[in-house]
């Protein structure tokens, strides 16, 4: 980096918002009680969008929602509380214009030889079988005339680093998911997803509902090797979610935002 040019600050939740979907609109938010979710909540209640947060019991028992939140307990990866908690949310007599899931955690960096298989199984139910719960769940509430759905993968979907094993797995899972169900949904529903880097929240620790385990993640051995010279915060994932359920996203559908600061260039 040049000298005395610092990294550039990100923008503020009220700047993000404006990329929002239009006032009035509902929109579900799956793990919105964690880092990213919780700022993509804040970014929503701004905007005056009608928000729906869905997240484990233990994790809305520890967040303050704006007001005028609809809190509702899910566990995402198991069919019966995905069931019940989209019913409660259906109760309301309008669709919904979005969903979004960011639903996932990764286990302690290992490698697959020392992994054991519930742990492997554990992590891909936590980010792949959660998103293909609760997507099956929101579709048929979402309105069939342009709403979308945005979900979350990861640059270890397309680049997968050793250790990340179940993780990666996953969420390249989720990539190609994204893809066919913007196949299937065309034209009624547009399906995108967010493929962001680490991002400076508690889930780098493990997460922040389902696993508190350490995960071993080196912040500063990160940020050495990131041309934008910075690790990502809420914000910068928030800014592309809102952007691919508005209106100036209207054109598409299949697509996968990457959001890394430069660290990978597919």
């Amino acid at each position: 980096m040049p000298e005395n040019v610092p990294p550039r600050v990100p923008v503020s939740a009220g700047d993000v918002a404006r990329l929002a979907p239009a006032t009035g609109s509902r929109i579900a938010v799956v793990g919105a009680a964690g880092g990213i979710g919780s700022a993509l909540v804040d970014a929503l209640t701004a905007a005056e969008c009608e928000v729906v947060a869905l997240d484990l019991p233990a994790s809305l028992a520890g967040w303050q929602p704006p007001a005028g939140v609809l809190s509702i307990p899910v566990d995402a990866t198991d069919e019966a509380s995905v069931s019940a908690a989209f019913a409660r949310a259906a109760e309301c007599d309008r669709p919904l214009d979005g969903f979004v899931c960011l639903a996932g955690f990764t286990a302690p960096r290992m490698s697959l030889a020392q992994m054991d298989p519930a742990t492997f199984a554990e992590v891909l139910d936590g980010n792949l079988t959660s998103t293909y719960l609760t997507v099956r769940a929101a579709l048929p509430q979402l309105r069939g005339d342009g709403a979308a759905v945005v979900l979350m993968s990861s640059g270890l979907g397309q680049k997968p680093a050793p250790g990340y094993g179940p993780y990666a797995a996953a969420k390249a899972g989720v990539l190609a998911l994204t893809r066919l169900l913007a196949a299937e949904c065309a034209p009624a529903i547009r399906v995108n997803a967010v493929a962001p880097g680490a991002v400076d929240t508690a889930f780098l620790r493990g997460g922040t509902g389902r696993s508190q385990r350490e995960s071993g993640f080196n912040l500063d051995a990160h940020v050495a090797t990131i041309p934008l010279g910075r690790m990502a915060v809420p914000q910068d994932v928030v800014g592309p979610i809102l952007f691919l359920l508005g209106p100036a996203s209207a054109y598409m559908t299949g697509q996968i935002l990457h959001i890394n600061g430069g660290l990978l260039m597919p």
